[in-house]
């Protein structure tokens, strides 16, 4: 991955059976195309350059089956271990929490839902007939990417649509940080997350 442009939008396909989005730059140039493999028992995502999906350049793959402690691991076109990210169970039930480990599998950063509140509400006022149609444009979660000092480095939100499917990511600062890590880090939470708000 490049020197990227922040910020990033992802914008989910909502025209597809897959659980596909693009991610573009601040120039709108398209930096890779995110394909959630459907009807699998363990989870498996492909990252490809563009929407053609001319060349595949990141995997993720699920260690297990659904589970609330599942891990996610990254790997490149060549099979290289780059890191991995997981979901921190019972705490992610209140307010959602993901560790990010290197390529070393030691513990470096992680994502945090910034006010649990957004999904209780989303969840309460979801319910109410045609009102709860609505709530992807007022309720809108964002999560922090941190380092384990608490310094926030980037932080993703959603934007107001009505199908929930746009979202940004930018970056805190000009400090060195390794955006491929963490930017699939991102990728593979939004996928799970992205139901809410």
């Amino acid at each position: 991955m490049n020197q990227l442009q922040f910020p990033l939008n992802f914008n989910f396909k909502v025209t597809t059976l897959s659980n596909d989005f693009e991610v573009t730059d601040a120039s709108n140039r398209t930096i890779s195309y995110v394909r959630q493999k459907m009807f699998k028992f363990v989870e498996e995502i492909e990252v490809f350059n563009n929407q053609n999906k001319s060349e595949l350049i990141y995997k993720i793959n699920a260690n297990k089956w659904i589970d609330f402690n599942t891990a996610y691991n990254f790997t490149d076109k060549s099979g290289k271990h780059l890191g991995k990210v997981a979901r921190k169970g019972w705490v992610s039930m209140w307010k959602t929490k993901y560790d990010i480990f290197d390529d070393k599998d030691q513990h470096k950063y992680e994502i945090r839902e910034r006010n649990a509140w957004v999904k209780v509400w989303d969840s309460m006022i979801g319910e109410i007939p045609i009102v709860g149609m609505f709530t992807g444009y007022f309720l809108n979660p964002k999560y922090d990417l941190k380092d384990l000092n608490g310094k926030v480095l980037m932080t993703l939100h959603k934007k107001p649509s009505f199908f929930g499917r746009k979202f940004e990511v930018t970056k805190a600062g000009t400090t060195e940080i390794p955006e491929e890590l963490l930017v699939l880090s991102l990728k593979m939470m939004v996928l799970l997350e992205r139901r809410k708000g």
